[in-house]
């Protein structure tokens, strides 16, 4: 019986690196210009992030298999999904000015990994401390709103900036302030996300308005819940 849990506990770990490889074809399909097809991958590294952890603590992995770290591969995983092709993304992407492109994703990656390294990147309550890193998402609306590119430039200069302030972000799985409506609201992006995608991220504005608001709504709680 033991042997079979360290098995199982073993297994969730390769399922957690299935983020890495994740990450690798997203990369790949992004130095082909396959924009939708890498936010695919990469939202189904999020599937895989939102659901390892659940299934870890379910299956008591970090007592049975002490040896590998999962808190170590995730962030390993993380940076790789949520930071680094993200930023190849907004590089590559022609949305910013041209001068400010490599730049830009320099700032993310730097930033990025400054988060990742803050051992109070949340609070007691769950909430994400300064902007989480998730340059997956912000990405992805660049992509999806196409604004002009010094509004672009503005944004990620914005987020990076906002990484290292006392502003809460919502973390939707473990807040428990209305945690069951956030569940739903991010079901509801989860869909529209995937409409977008499969419409090569020109969907109408019956896509782009409400994942817009949702957007809104997930920073204005977060925003209402920070210090003064």
């Amino acid at each position: 019986m033991r042997g079979f849990e360290r098995a199982r506990a073993f297994t969730v770990h390769i399922f957690t690196a299935t983020g890495a490889a994740l990450a690798f074809l997203a990369l790949i399909l992004a130095t082909g210009g396959h924009w939708a097809a890498m936010f695919l991958c990469l939202g189904l590294a999020l599937v895989v992030d939102g659901a390892d952890g659940p299934i870890a603590r379910a299956f008591d992995v970090q007592n049975v298999l002490p040896r590998w770290s999962g808190d170590t591969l995730d962030l390993v995983v993380d940076f790789t999904t949520y930071v680094f092709v993200p930023a190849y993304a907004i590089a590559a992407s022609g949305l910013l000015p041209q001068i400010l492109a490599i730049p830009a994703g320099i700032v993310v990656v730097i930033s990025g990994a400054l988060y990742f390294a803050d051992r109070e990147m949340k609070t007691n309550d769950n909430y994400f401390r300064g902007f989480p890193a998730v340059w997956n998402l912000a990405a992805f609306y660049l992509y999806l709103l196409e604004p002009p590119e010094w509004a672009a430039a503005i944004a990620v200069a914005v987020l990076a900036g906002l990484s290292f302030t006392p502003i809460r972000f919502l973390h939707p799985l473990r807040v428990q302030h209305w945690r069951s409506f956030n569940i739903v609201l991010l079901a509801v992006w989860a869909v529209l996300a995937f409409v977008a995608l499969i419409q090569d991220l020109s969907p109408g504005l019956y896509v782009t308005l409400p994942l817009s608001l949702i957007a809104v709504y997930f920073f204005a709680v977060g925003l209402l819940r920070s210090p003064a």
